[in-house]
């Protein structure tokens, strides 16, 4: 039989349930996503770094794993919350159970809570650190959450090295902030050469590359942590470069930052593939998939959240950004046309 686990918020609330996957004690900042599917994308998105990721939908796993679908070859998140792990699942595609797979890795999994009230919790009292143990937590577990905090998180998940895909028309650079595949999917499928650059990079390195275009990836962490300091001043200089910049997620935020734009901790965040944003040049909604606890903080913008209304997007002309993910692989797609965009302003600046 499983064994009894406990996790604890730094609020002091608990929760009981059952250890799958492998088993421990671990800490991280406890956030939930609403995906009905797309559960391998979420694991595998090095966005979740330092977070125990709480699926709100009850069964996970009943489609397995399929390690084509990863985002990444690692787990982002640190713990996995849900209410029922499916071990028998049923998919053509499957390879394993999501049990044995997170044994595999050695990240810790939690089932059998009431997943509802814990989502409830942090709606209303907003995003909280917690553990996860196997013994009846104490006041020094709460102590240890409360003190927790996420550090330089893009150091944690970029590349090492720079990387290349195969030749293309447009040769794009990928300033990796703990990019998901789904981006050079996107763009090699359009025909791009993708060369993919650690994150600490410098500007001038990149424009010896004489990218036609410039592709900022999401990430985790806070985007105005002082460890970003040097990215965003990189970003300043690509930006008077005058080569067309496309951001994503933690690259929107980035992005922001190099324009004098501010950032700010949302409450409870966005993670899902439920997120209706509006596009204000045209009144258009669309549904897309979001992962971020952090928002721009602008007035104006080019997309806009349609349930609190937050900035989703910002336009500089040559270079435009979104918070959302175009490229989301577990769906849905409404737009993927952002790519297009980038390509049309890529060959536009070529024409030049």
């Amino acid at each position: 039989m499983p064994n009894t686990a406990y996790l604890i918020l730094e609020n002091g609330m608990t929760f009981e349930g059952k250890y799958f996957g492998a088993q421990g004690e671990i800490t991280g900042e406890v956030v939930f996503a609403t995906g009905m599917t797309g559960y391998l994308e979420t694991l595998t998105d090095p966005s979740y770094y330092g977070q125990i990721v709480l699926q709100t939908f009850p069964l996970i796993g009943n489609y397995g794993v399929i390690h084509s679908d990863f985002e990444s070859a690692n787990i982002g998140a640190k713990a996995y919350i849900v209410k029922h792990p499916c071990q028998n699942p049923s998919n053509f595609r499957s390879e394993g159970n999501l049990d044995a797979f997170l044994k595999e890795r050695n990240i810790i999994g939690l089932y059998g809570i009431d997943t509802r009230v814990l989502t409830r919790s942090i709606r209303e009292n907003g995003v909280m650190n917690g553990k996860i143990m196997a013994s009846p937590p104490t006041d020094a577990d709460i102590a240890e959450a409360k003190a927790y905090s996420i550090r330089n998180a893009v150091a944690a998940v970029s590349s090492r090295s720079v990387t290349k895909t195969e030749n293309g028309n447009r040769r794009v650079a990928l300033m990796d902030f703990g990019a998901k595949q789904g981006i050079t999917k996107a763009l090699t499928k359009r025909g791009c050469e993708v060369w993919s650059f650690p994150h600490n990079t410098g500007a001038q390195e990149i424009l010896d590359m004489k990218p036609d275009g410039i592709m900022l990836s999401n990430g985790p962490g806070d985007p105005a942590e002082s460890a970003n300091n040097v990215i965003v001043e990189t970003l300043r200089t690509l930006q008077r470069s005058g080569v067309p910049i496309f951001g994503i997620c933690l690259g929107h935020q980035l992005l922001a930052l190099a324009n004098g734009y501010s950032t700010k901790k949302l409450k409870f965040g966005h993670r899902g593939a439920n997120q209706p944003v509006k596009e204000l040049a045209t009144g258009r909604v669309y549904i897309t998939s979001q992962n971020h606890g952090y928002a721009v903080v602008a007035d104006k913008g080019s997309f806009v959240n349609v349930n609190d209304g937050t900035c989703e997007g910002l336009d500089y002309g040559n270079s435009f950004s979104v918070q959302f993910h175009p490229e989301a692989c577990g769906g849905p797609l409404d737009t993927a046309f952002l790519f297009d965009r980038f390509m049309e302003r890529m060959n536009a600046n070529a024409t030049r």
